[in-house]
């Protein structure tokens, strides 16, 4: 073989060789434009949100509020379930003593 089959040999290799290398760039660049288009959209619950505190007191006091209220009506009903059996005996009392006197 002579050289110069050789030299056109090797330049057709080479040829195709430049021809592969620019399809596998291709492909490479395509791949991430896609991972990049994606990433994203599935990652964007991991975002760290800045630390509210005046949410956090505002909460705070709601449910400090409310359990207040909750205890003062519960003491209010302690109270008059009192007074209504206080009630309620003293009436039977009262009753079975009319009934004995007659």
């Amino acid at each position: 073989m002579s050289d110069l089959q050789k030299a056109a040999r090797d330049a057709v290799e080479a040829a195709d060789n430049t021809e592969m290398v620019k399809q596998i760039a291709a492909l490479l660049a395509a791949q991430q434009l896609l991972n990049s288009q994606q990433q994203p959209a599935t990652c964007q619950h991991h975002q760290a949100q800045p630390f509210d505190a005046k949410k956090w007191v505002v909460i705070g006091g709601v449910v400090v509020s409310v359990g207040l209220v909750g205890a003062l009506f519960a003491v209010a009903i302690a109270i008059g379930a009192t007074c209504a059996t206080a009630c309620l005996l003293i009436l039977r009392s009262l009753y079975r003593d009319f009934q004995k006197g007659k």
